[in-house]
């Protein structure tokens, strides 16, 4: 009962990297049993900076009933002026509590999972929006950093597999990186493309930037499918005129994010057609005869699962690190 596991980044990157599908998998399943009311997910809580704008540290705290039975909450931190240093812009650790005594039992590195289970939600995105398939296809990526990278592990994990993948990014440096990454480790072809505006061309367009507003102001085509995966680049009229699926309503209706600008502007939320999970069991279909913008605000309750996924596997493998000792009191008196 008072056993207390730690879990490193090294050993939660190696369990992610042996099987991918498996993540994509259990993302799916759980987005299906948030809808059915097996999850509870509060609100995300921001500590902001007066001096550093556009930094925060977010908490995510979140409970998975089902097989999971676990509680726990993610803080993660993103400081984007740490990319110009050579450091990832975000860092994270993620509490697991047994939900029979509210007792912590592991603390893991979830950068890692955070991105994972980031990536993994696009990955369900992008075969559930687009049934037909990516042969024929251009999937562009705007934004070439760690999130990046993943997605398009995760995309290719799925059996996402257009003609060609386009890059853009404002340091081309990182764009030729994940172009690189892309060819040599996915074996798929790719270009780094210096326009916006073709990428935003493209069949689907993958949003992975740290945007803090809208830049975004031309309407997609019809036939597009937009993974609006960093949710603050895309100007309210490009929602308000687009078919859009969201992870959670509630939860994507906050902190100045495309959705919550579009409803501000438009003093409604009809122009949300409904969420993934709902695409999922079937009882959404979105239109084609305008674009479709997925916008996932991440939720907690994902990183308990793929975070109870990796605890899990690590102790089953004995590359869990065990914390004798780590409660001072063990009984009452």
């Amino acid at each position: 009962m008072f056993d207390f596991t730690m879990v490193p980044g090294p050993v939660v990157h190696e369990i992610l990297q042996e099987d991918r599908t498996a993540v994509i998998d259990l993302v799916r399943r759980t987005y299906v049993q948030h809808e059915a009311g097996e999850s509870v997910n509060p609100d995300s809580y921001f500590l902001r900076f007066p001096e550093k704008p556009d930094s925060r540290i977010i908490a995510l705290p979140s409970f998975l009933g089902a097989d999971v039975q676990l509680a726990g909450i993610k803080w993660i931190s993103s400081f984007p002026a740490n990319t110009a240093a050579g450091r990832p812009r975000a860092s994270a650790v993620l509490v697991l509590n047994d939900y029979e005594t509210g007792y912590p039992v592991a603390c893991l590195e979830a950068a890692t999972i955070s991105s994972a289970r980031t990536a993994a939600s696009a990955a369900v995105a992008a075969t559930a929006l687009r049934p037909g398939g990516y042969r024929g296809t251009t999937v562009s990526v705007i934004g070439a950093g760690i999130i990046a990278r993943n997605v398009c592990d995760y995309l290719h994990a799925a059996g996402v597999r257009p003609d060609t993948y386009l890059v853009h990014d404002l340091h081309q440096e990182s764009g030729q990186a994940l172009v690189d990454h892309i060819c040599d480790g996915l074996g798929a072809k790719a270009e780094f493309v210096p326009l916006l505006d073709t990428a935003l061309a493209a069949d689907t367009v993958v949003f992975t930037t740290t945007a803090g507003v809208p830049y975004v102001h031309t309407p997609f085509q019809p036939g597009q499918l937009v993974l609006n995966i960093s949710l603050r680049d895309l100007a309210p009229e490009v929602i308000l005129d687009a078919v859009n699926i969201l992870d959670d309503v509630e939860h994507c209706m906050k902190a100045d994010t495309s959705p919550h600008l579009a409803e501000q502007a438009s003093s409604s939320r009809d122009f949300v057609t409904g969420t993934l999970a709902a695409v999922l069991n079937g009882d959404v279909t979105p239109d084609d005869d305008r674009p479709v913008i997925f916008s996932p605000f991440g939720l907690g309750v994902l990183d308990l699962a793929v975070g109870s996924h990796v605890l899990h596997r690590a102790r089953q493998a004995g590359t869990a690190i065990d914390v004798p000792d780590f409660f001072a009191e063990t009984c009452r008196w």
